[in-house]
């Protein structure tokens, strides 16, 4: 077992952990099933990456968020540690060789979406998997009482029991008391044990500021406050309005929403992590997995449904433990609209089973089949289809998820990648028999090598059509030709959002949805909403106070630094400082009598109003009196 400081060290180039994360990795080290509770940017991949490196044999990491798991993926291969992911809109084959290289390679970390846990594929390769310990990513999934409860998290139970011997540790970023209990109930703790790094965040500036001008009160906020800054709103054309409206004031922004095409977010994006601009204005699709640091404000436009979902959002500020701003805009109708929107969001079962039925005929799928089945999913092709509204379609596929028939991933890119299915002497031989080919398959060994006969391999048919110096087009034809011919398996590039069949296609008439779980979950979503409006209109108490006793955590301790204690902090300032002023007139005219003039102008021109209204009052309540000369003394 190797020193977990200097695995820090050697791989992630760190002298020593953040708060909390050496008691976390002792934790799993133990042994033990351990909560982790730390906020967005807390360094959770730590608490499980590090003491699965100073184990024998191989981390299981599960998690929703493909982007996400791409991502973690490329950082362990740069720091020279061996990973792979399995996900929705992999090939089988591709699969195939991942789950097979955990099993016999070296590999260290294996990342995998929820709804990939009880195929036949994997739960046959996983009992042959030296497991050292099993990481639960973005762990509030797996409670309905969360913000964001995925079904295929329920089937965490039935691995931990095909790994019995094997720790558990689950992260989440936000989780209130009931969710904590619940996690740790479904994931079958042997003992309660959770860490929870305080929610309190003493650099982060929280206000909540009513006005009918949104829009105006942006742009005096951004004029004011310099630095990198976020700006959410709900919808996608609310993203690219208000980043044109910031251009014309000459503030650099721009738009970044899931419709987007790949290169466009991409361009968004890293203009924003390169400070080429100041604001990016987004959906809540924006921020998971980015850790720029030097965030000094985010903006809420629009009234996020939870204080879950905020609390993330918000956390996106001043991860460098400089201070930073998170605001709220909010006008007189936000909590009704924002209520209205939630109803929304939960639809009648007519509709769920309708739009369920819909997505069968569109995908051609027949009743009992289509498990794991996984499909590019174009929003306004399937709602113009099939003559439905794209919001009503993607509230009842969300319903569809809860009730666990349906997964939608986020759009992410996918490059073109290939893999030769023969062997040397086969490919060989078909390249004799085949000379119009021989050219395009010398290319990909020459560009791709060897390892395209163990793994597949990202090529790009722009690349090979240069080198062969013909039309891209020709390229594609060509391979999706050996493809069909078995020569290679050849998977293009795409960049939508998959929707993914979690279970086999059932009759819509007889889908057996859990109306009474849906009424409850309408319900749990419209308290959410109460909390979320309690938080915004309450104006006497602390913003961190409100936020730390929503998730369990009570404090006396007021921030200092939200709009409430800074109003307290100026009403004391003004109070000790009229107690200076007041003082000073008194010393004055006991010293000689003076005329009212004569005395303002002893004081700073900015305290002359003050000093004014001080001089009144003295004379209202007797303290000083006119003499005949017109000047002032004490009585």
């Amino acid at each position: 077992m190797q020193e977990i400081h200097h695995i820090l060290k050697t791989y992630w180039g760190y002298d020593q952990f953040r708060p909390l994360q050496e008691d976390i990795i002792q934790s799993v080290l133990a042994g033990k099933d351990t909560l982790a509770l730390l906020p967005t940017g807390g360094g959770k991949s730590v608490c499980f990456q590090v003491p699965a490196m100073s184990k024998e044999g191989l981390c299981l990491v599960i998690t929703p968020l493909i982007a996400l798991m791409k991502d973690q993926v490329e950082q362990l291969k740069k720091r020279g540690i061996p990973a792979v992911a399995v996900y929705s809109g992999m090939n089988r084959r591709e699969i195939d060789i991942a789950l097979d290289n955990c099993v016999y390679g070296n590999i260290k970390f294996l990342y995998l979406s929820p709804e990939r846990l009880l195929t036949e594929l994997f739960q046959e390769r996983v009992k042959r998997m030296k497991v050292s310990l099993l990481a639960i990513d973005e762990a509030h999934c797996i409670s309905q009482w969360g913000y964001d409860f995925r079904p295929p998290y329920l089937q965490l139970a039935e691995l931990r029991e095909t790994l019995p011997n094997v720790p558990v540790i689950a992260l989440t970023a936000t989780a209130t008391e009931l969710v904590r209990d619940d996690i740790q109930e479904r994931l079958k703790f042997k003992e309660r044990n959770v860490f929870v790094k305080s929610f309190a965040r003493s650099n982060l500036s929280y206000s909540c500021l009513y006005t009918e001008d949104k829009t105006g009160r942006l742009l005096e906020i951004l004029q004011r406050m310099q630095g990198q800054s976020i700006v959410y709103v709900r919808s996608r054309r609310h993203t690219v309005e208000m980043a044109r409206f910031l251009q014309s004031r000459r503030i650099s922004a721009a738009s970044y929403h899931a419709g987007l095409k790949f290169e466009e977010r991409s361009a968004a994006q890293q203009a924003w992590i390169d400070d080429k601009v100041r604001v990016i204005v987004a959906t809540n699709a924006f921020g998971m997995g980015i850790d720029k640091p030097d965030v000094r404000l985010v903006v809420h436009l629009d009234l996020p449904e939870s204080l879950e979902a905020y609390y993330q959002e918000a956390g996106r500020a001043g991860r460098d433990e400089k201070y930073a701003y998170a605001v709220i805009l909010y006008g007189p109708t936000d909590v009704a609209e924002l209520k209205r929107k939630v109803t929304e969001a939960h639809p009648p079962v007519e509709l769920i089973r309708r739009v369920y039925q819909s997505l069968a005929n569109y995908y051609q799928l027949a009743v009992g089949s289509g498990l794991l089945s996984s499909f590019d999913f174009d929003l306004a092709d399937f709602s113009k289809n099939y003559k439905l509204k794209p919001l009503e379609v993607h509230h009842a596929v969300k319903r569809l998820e809860g009730e666990g028939y349906l997964q939608l991933n986020e759009a992410y890119f996918m490059p073109s990648r290939l893999f030769l299915a023969m062997n040397n002497m086969a490919l060989y031989e078909f390249q004799v028999a085949n000379p119009e080919h021989d050219a395009l398959i010398r290319m990909i060994l020459r560009l791709y090598g060897g390892e395209a006969f163990a793994n597949f391999v990202k090529i790009s048919e722009k690349k090979l059509a240069q080198q062969l110096r013909v039309q891209e087009q020709e390229v594609r034809r060509k391979l999706e030709y050996l493809h069909k011919l078995q020569v290679l398996v050849y998977e293009p590039q795409h960049d939508s959002p998959q929707l993914v069949f979690t279970a086999s296609r059932k009759d819509a008439n007889n889908l057996p949805l859990n109306t009474k779980k849906l009424d409850q979950l309408r319900d749990r979503a419209l308290e959410q909403v109460n909390e979320m409006g309690h938080y915004i209109e309450t104006t006497n108490r602390c913003r961190t106070q409100l936020l730390l006793e929503y998730f369990g955590e009570i404090s006396d301790k007021s921030c200092r630094i939200c709009d409430y204690c800074l109003a307290e902090r100026k009403k004391e300032r003004a109070g000790q400082e009229g107690r200076e002023l007041r003082n000073k007139v008194i010393t004055l005219v006991k010293e000689k009598p003076y005329l009212p003039k004569e005395l303002v102008q002893q004081f700073e021109p900015k305290h002359t109003e003050v000093v004014t209204e001080i001089i009144r009052e003295l004379i209202d309540v007797g303290q000083l009196k006119y003499k005949e000369s017109g000047k002032l003394e004490i009585i």
